[in-house]
């Protein structure tokens, strides 16, 4: 059974929008390269799937844009050829090497963790906290990054139980930055 990972980076008080001082840097950038890589498949949301799509999708040139970094070509080959799951019920198709689920939450995301393989990465916000009150994640990786923000969207907002968690992985950064992985307790 593969294990369902829910990945994301958030601020020290728990913001999770992109644009409230999470700039990515080299090393933070080798580290998500690295665990996407591992993922048998990436499982977004309507909204992540069109934001990652936007950023990281290659171009019909074939050359990546001016404005990304050599540092960042890596991820964005990992993420562009990642087999990608899309839950959305407004959208009709989907592409970029996706596939579009729709139905039962809960029926459809079993289904895809009994495949054979090792493990689902889920990003985003809304997707990962209809999971999380589903008890479908089986771990939560947070990269902390060294700042309040003091605004936007916090992770995990609105989940209906706590969730206990144990803490499996801890890895600093030269930045200040801490990744941490979790799994419910037992």
């Amino acid at each position: 059974m593969r294990t369902l990972r829910y990945s994301i980076n958030i601020t020290l008080d728990g913001c999770c929008h992109h644009e409230a001082g999470l700039p990515p840097d080299e090393e933070s950038m080798r580290y998500w390269t690295d665990q996407m890589g591992r993922a048998d498949a990436l499982l977004f949301g309507r909204v992540t799937y069109q934001m990652m799509e936007s950023a990281w999708r290659r171009p019909t040139t074939g050359v990546w844009p001016d404005w990304m970094e050599e540092w960042e070509t890596p991820f964005a080959e990992v993420i562009d050829r990642a087999k990608k799951y899309v839950v959305s019920n407004t959208l009709s198709e989907v592409d970029w090497n996706a596939e579009l689920l729709q139905g039962d939450l809960r029926q459809t995301v079993q289904r895809l963790k009994q495949e054979p393989g090792d493990a689902l990465s889920v990003g985003g916000v809304a997707l990962p906290l209809a999971l999380a009150n589903l008890g479908l994640i089986d771990e939560y990786e947070f990269l902390v990054q060294p700042i309040l923000a003091g605004r936007g969207p916090t992770v995990l907002a609105g989940l209906r139980k706590s969730i206990p968690l144990e803490l499996v992985d801890r890895r600093e950064f030269r930045s200040g930055a801490v990744a941490m992985r979790y799994r419910p307790a037992r």
